[in-house]
C-alpha cells in the first residue's frame, strides 16, 4: 500500500539522520500528517481503516479526524552532500508543504553562533548593538521551489505563500507585486520523495516550467520557458547571502533581496525586502510581542523602528509548531546600507527577554535596469 510504503521510506530515511533531525521529522509527522507515532516505531493511521480507505494517507495540517487525505510518494533517502536536482519532490521538514525544486542557489552564510577565524568575514555595521564581532562565511546551498497550493492555506498562519514580491514597472514607486506559492527552502529542510503523478504538484507555474520526463530521475526537467524566466529575473531573484544568531533557544535567519531602484520626486529610491525566520530550538513556549529595528543608510541617516509584533501578527512558538517566517521591504534613498535589531519576546510566565536579529548589508551592486513587471511565457 502506498501509505505502508510511505512509512518504510520514512523510517529508512529517520535512521540516516541524527537523533534532532529524527525527532523533528516524526514531530512533523505526527503533528501534520496524521500519523500516530509508536515508539519504537511509526504506524500510519491509514492502514488500519477498511476497504478502499486502506491506499489513503493522512495529509494535512489539521488533525486526521477534521480531514481525510491521500498518499502523495515514498520518501528517498536525505542527501548529506551534493544538491538536489531541478524537479526533486520534497516536503518541507519544517512548514509541511509539498513542493518542487525550480533550481539551486549558492548562498554565503553568515553564522553568528559558530566560532571562526575573522579573514573572509562579515564586519559589524556601523553603530551595532552587536559588539565587534565578526563571522566567516561559508557556502550554503538553498533551492529556488514551488508549493503545492493545496497546502497554502494550512501554513498561511506560520509562513506566508506570497513572500516573494518585486517592485512593478510603472510610476508608482512603491507598487509591489508578488508570485504566490514562490519560496526559498535550506538544503536541510528538504525531505526528498517521489511519486508515480505527472502532476503531482498543484500550481499555476508547474506545467509552464517543467515537464514529465520517466526516464529521468527526478522524471521532471526544466522547460525552455523556466530557464528563459531564470534568466530574465536572476538579479531579483538571486539569493546571496544569509545571517543567522541565535539568542536563548531562539534562531533567527535573515536573507536579504535586492529589488531595484526608482525614481521618486527627482532622487533615487532603492528597495530590498528580507524574508526572516524565527525558530524555537527549545522546548520553553514563547511568543514574539515586539520588534526593534536600526536602519543605517549610506547617506549618514540611522533610523530606529519599534512596533507591536511583525507583520501584524504575534506569533506563538511552540515544540508542536516552532518556526514562523515573514517577509518584508526597506527602501533607503542611498545604493546600500545595515539593518540589525532585536525581537521581544515574552515567556508564559510573562518575563521577557530580546532577541538579536543579525545584522546585515543593504547592497545594490546589481544592474539598475528596472525590474519586470510580471511574469510572462
Amino acid at each position: 500500500m502506498a501509505a505502508c510504503a510511505l512509512r518504510r521510506g520514512l523510517l529508512a530515511t529517520v535512521n540516516t539522520l541524527n537523533k534532532r533531525q529524527a525527532h523533528r521529522i516524526l514531530s512533523i509527522v505526527d503533528n501534520s500528517y496524521g500519523f500516530e507515532v509508536t515508539r519504537p516505531r511509526l504506524q500510519c493511521l491509514a492502514c488500519g481503516l477498511p476497504n478502499k480507505t486502506q491506499q489513503k494517507r493522512f495529509m494535512s495540517s489539521r488533525r486526521p479526524e477534521e480531514k481525510v487525505l491521500e498518499a502523495v510518494g515514498v520518501f528517498e533517502a536525505v542527501k548529506q552532500h551534493g544538491k538536489y536536482e531541478t524537479g526533486q519532490l520534497f516536503l518541507h521538514s519544517v512548514f509541511g508543504y509539498r513542493g518542487i525544486v525550480l533550481f539551486p542557489w549558492h548562498a554565503r552564510l553568515y553564522d553568528r553562533d559558530v566560532t571562526l577565524p575573522v579573514s573572509d568575514s562579515k564586519p559589524e555595521p556601523p553603530g551595532g548593538a552587536h559588539g565587534s564581532k565578526e563571522v566567516k562565511g561559508k557556502t550554503h546551498t538553498y533551492y529556488q521551489v514551488l508549493i503545492d497550493t493545496r497546502d497554502c492555506p494550512h501554513i498561511s498562519q506560520r509562513s506566508q505563500t506570497e513572500a516573494v514580491t518585486f517592485l512593478a514597472n510603472h510610476d508608482d514607486s512603491r507598487a509591489l507585486y508578488a508570485i504566490p506559492g514562490l519560496d526559498y527552502v535550506s538544503h536541510e529542510d528538504i525531505l526528498p520523495y517521489n511519486s508515480t503523478e505527472q502532476v503531482p504538484i498543484q500550481h499555476e507555474l508547474f506545467e509552464r516550467f517543467l515537464l514529465f520526463n520517466p526516464a529521468k530521475a527526478p522524471p521532471f526537467t526544466a522547460r525552455d520557458t523556466l530557464k528563459a524566466w531564470q534568466e530574465k529575473n536572476h538579479p531579483w531573484l538571486e539569493l546571496s547571502d544569509v545571517h543567522r544568531e541565535t539568542t536563548e533557544n531562539i534562531r533567527v535567519t535573515v536573507i536579504p533581496f535586492y529589488m531595484g531602484m526608482r525614481e521618486a520626486q527627482n532622487s533615487h529610491v532603492y528597495w530590498w525586502r528580507y524574508c526572516i525566520r524565527l525558530e524555537n530550538m527549545g522546548s520553553e513556549v514563547v511568543q514574539l510581542r515586539e520588534r526593534h529595528w536600526r536602519i543605517f543608510s549610506l547617506s549618514g541617516t540611522l533610523e530606529t523602528v519599534r512596533g507591536r509584533g511583525v507583520v501584524g501578527r504575534e506569533p506563538v512558538l511552540s515544540k508542536e509548531q516552532p518556526a514562523f517566517q515573514y517577509s518584508s521591504h526597506v527602501s533607503l534613498q542611498a545604493p546600500s546600507g545595515h539593518m540589525w535589531g532585536t525581537f521581544r519576546i515574552e515567556r508564559t510566565d510573562g518575563s521577557h527577554f530580546d532577541v538579536r536579529i543579525p545584522p546585515f548589508s543593504l547592497e545594490s551592486n546589481k544592474d539598475d535596469k528596472a525590474p519586470p513587471a510580471g511574469y510572462t511565457f
